[in-house]
């Protein structure tokens, strides 16, 4: 079996070296990974260590002429994976790719259709840091509950995997943070079967480049109905 992850990058370039090669030092329970790296219009330097790398280290590295945003680049990377599973993984060093084999395990037990790792149900370990992002981050989950009849503990994760076959059939629109609505929504619709498992967090601050911010949460509580009530976001 094949895992194919997906790294959306932008300007990261205190990190994203730390990140991949964690990655890749990581056993996991499949006979086979596929990375795609989609750097999203940085211009910090971090395309010059992506480009070094590349020399070392076996991923593909997708350019997008611009920064379109985080949704962008997971749909780009999702039409290039040819993975019998897909999982999204950031390059900031706030998630540890060991919690991939605990999230690979409902999926290869043929249980899960959708495996979400949460941030919220007693991991090992969490870094404490901003309350009302938290707050924020609950009442989302909330919504999306509420649209969706699931009791997710954590919809804004970054660790969300898919059989690849089930994630293809959705189309997905969003460019921005507002694909994790999107994405969670649509799944539903589509009466996925979805199980959540503990990971560990290590959050960052601000001041150490962390990018969603209270914007784009009003804009995820309007894609939230948006998608949850539009007659076409089934597809």
């Amino acid at each position: 079996m094949k895992l194919s992850v997906v790294i959306p990058v932008y300007n990261e370039k205190t990190f994203v070296e730390a990140s991949l090669r964690g990655l890749f030092t990581t056993s996991l329970s499949v006979s086979e990974r596929e990375v795609i790296v989609v750097d999203d219009g940085s211009t910090d330097g971090t395309r010059e260590i992506l480009d070094r790398l590349m020399k070392e280290l076996p991923f593909q590295l997708v350019l997008q002429p611009q920064n379109f945003g985080k949704g962008a680049a997971i749909r780009k990377g999702i039409s290039l994976a040819t993975g019998d599973y897909i999982v999204f993984h950031d390059a900031d060093l706030e998630y540890d790719p060991r919690d991939l084999n605990r999230m690979l395990e409902p999926l290869l037990q043929g249980k899960a259709d959708v495996v979400y790792g949460s941030r919220f149900v007693g991991s090992e370990m969490r870094r404490l840091l901003f309350f009302w992002h938290q707050v924020g981050n609950r009442l989302l989950t909330l919504l999306v509950n509420m649209v969706t009849n699931l009791n997710f503990t954590d919809m804004e994760t970054c660790y969300k995997m898919f059989h690849a076959k089930s994630l293809k059939e959705i189309n997905l629109i969003s460019n921005r943070f507002s694909i994790e609505p999107e994405i969670t929504i649509k799944a539903a619709k589509r009466k996925l079967r979805f199980y959540e498992v503990a990971i560990a967090y290590n959050g960052r601050t601000y001041e150490q480049g962390k990018k969603i911010n209270w914007k784009d949460g009003f804009s995820a509580i309007y894609h939230i109905f948006y998608f949850a009530f539009w007659k076409g976001s089934i597809r």
